[in-house]
């Protein structure tokens, strides 16, 4: 409460009027940091006081005061004290009145908390609700197709008896065919032995026929025209490369020719139209010759290889690998069944087609075999070598004969005439040599050179010779 003190006062005394918060205030002379800590605590404190509640015992004389009860609040008082006295009673028994509005603070937080609460349980209800009809969703579904699976299933069980059912009936034809199978399957077994042996049989060399061709068969030929008499008809180009062999078919107008460019050609004469060309050879053609039958030919060439060809396919049909050097010429005999070849790495070679096999190597030359021919409808080849010989062969056995020697140059090529009683050679310095075969010694020597001579043949009737060089040929007339 405040005291107002007017000025007309009559009391000595001189007052000053001091505020609330001045009790607590320091005079200006007195501050220091001590002080002014120690206020600022003791304002703290102040402010931490709060209201206690009310013990019990003033709360019922309070209320006994209250409504007059004098005599009731004596007695409560007496009785009170005594058991206080006593020690029967103590202040935390007795309690405080709890505070009304506390009270209701704390229920209200309760309340907040159980709101809270249930609210947190209404969305996990709400949220297993939701899981639960997911799931139960998903059952339906699982068991629908449970149930289409066994419907499934129960369609396929009776489609696999139908089909075991169905199949069973052909059971006995199934065996019936295992059982024609393994028949065929023998017989084929069989049929494949008996061919192989068949083809892996050597083939016999036929019995020398003796004059089977005579000098009057050779006679129903024209009568060859003097060597003037011959002119230049027209020039073919059939190879990209040099020629290096050529050989006339036995029943037909065709030529064959091998070249340095790895093929060989059969072309029409004298149109010159090609008909067939040959790969196969991965170097130059060093000779080439028809079959006796005229359906076939095979070729030598300089990468060691002797082919067989098919002239109905023009394919490659065999390969005769042997040689360790180029194949220098090839000659087929007059049967069809044998092929010859001759090789710069001194040999020669007798092929059996019908087994595919080398049956002889004839080995006795010093030097490369430059040619190498077949006596027709015999047994005997003539090879000519670069040690400067000829030598006669007795292919049955693979033994050399006799060697005719006489030339001092490199022997390039030997050919038989077709009575069978002269073998005709030419060498490298372009001497011709004529051979008797029945007195085995020379009965004529030309020399044409001082060019080469690559090959020589006699002409049908045996009474022409004619001798190839490079720049040019040459044509000797020989008197039989």
């Amino acid at each position: 409460a405040e005291i107002t003190i007017t000025d007309d006062s009559k009391d000595d005394y001189q007052y000053e009027e001091v505020s609330a918060d001045d009790d607590l205030s320091l005079p200006e002379e007195d501050e220091d940091l001590s002080k002014a800590l120690q206020t600022i605590e003791e304002q703290s404190l102040i402010q931490l006081i709060s209201d206690l509640p009310q013990s019990m015992d003033d709360f019922f004389c309070n209320f006994l005061v209250r409504l007059g009860m004098s005599r009731t609040l004596d007695c409560f008082q007496t009785e009170w004290y005594e058991l206080i006295e006593r020690g029967e009673l103590t202040a935390d028994e007795a309690g405080l009145v709890p505070d009304v509005y506390t009270r209701n603070e704390q229920l209200e937080t309760e309340n907040l908390s159980l709101k809270k609460d249930l609210e947190n349980y209404r969305q996990t209800v709400n949220k297993v609700e939701e899981a639960l009809l997911k799931m139960e969703k998903e059952r339906d579904f699982h068991r629908m197709h449970h149930k289409r699976v066994l419907q499934e299933k129960n369609r396929l069980v009776c489609d696999l008896k139908r089909l075991k059912t169905h199949y069973a009936s052909y059971e006995p034809m199934l065996k019936q065919m295992s059982e024609k199978y393994q028949n065929s399957l023998t017989q084929k077994m069989l049929t494949s032995l008996e061919r192989d042996k068949a083809m892996g049989q050597d083939s016999e060399f036929p019995v020398d026929a003796e004059g089977t061709l005579s000098f009057e068969h050779a006679k129903e030929h024209t009568q060859p025209q003097k060597s003037g008499q011959y002119q230049l008809s027209s020039i073919l180009k059939v190879h990209d490369l040099a020629v290096s062999c050529l050989a006339l078919h036995p029943r037909k107008n065709i030529v064959l020719t091998g070249g340095d460019d790895h093929l060989w050609k059969t072309w029409g004469f004298p149109d010159g139209n090609i008909l067939l060309t040959g790969e196969g050879h991965t170097d130059w053609l060093s000779g080439c010759c028809f079959r006796p039958s005229g359906t076939q030919l095979v070729t030598s060439s300089g990468d060691t290889t002797v082919r067989l060809w098919d002239l109905s396919r023009s394919g490659c049909i065999l390969t005769l690998r042997g040689h360790s050097r180029a194949v220098r010429g090839c000659s087929w005999h007059s049967c069809g069944d044998f092929v010859a070849s001759a090789s710069a790495d001194c040999t020669s070679k007798i092929w059996d087609v019908n087994s595919e096999r080398c049956r002889y190597t004839l080995r006795g030359h010093k030097d490369s075999v430059n040619s190498i021919e077949f006596l027709p409808f015999s047994s005997t080849v003539v090879t000519s070598s670069a040690d400067k010989t000829l030598s006669l062969w007795d292919v049955r056995k693979g033994l050399r004969v006799y060697t005719f020697q006489g030339h001092v140059h490199s022997c390039n090529h030997a050919t038989f005439n077709r009575k069978g009683d002269s073998i005709a050679s030419c060498d490298s310095s372009g001497v011709l040599k004529l051979w008797d075969m029945r007195m085995l010694l020379p009965v004529l020597s030309i020399d044409a050179g001082p060019h080469a001579a690559n090959q020589v043949a006699f002409h049908r009737s045996g009474r022409l010779l004619k001798q190839l060089f490079p720049p040019k040929t040459w044509f000797v007339l020989q008197s039989l």
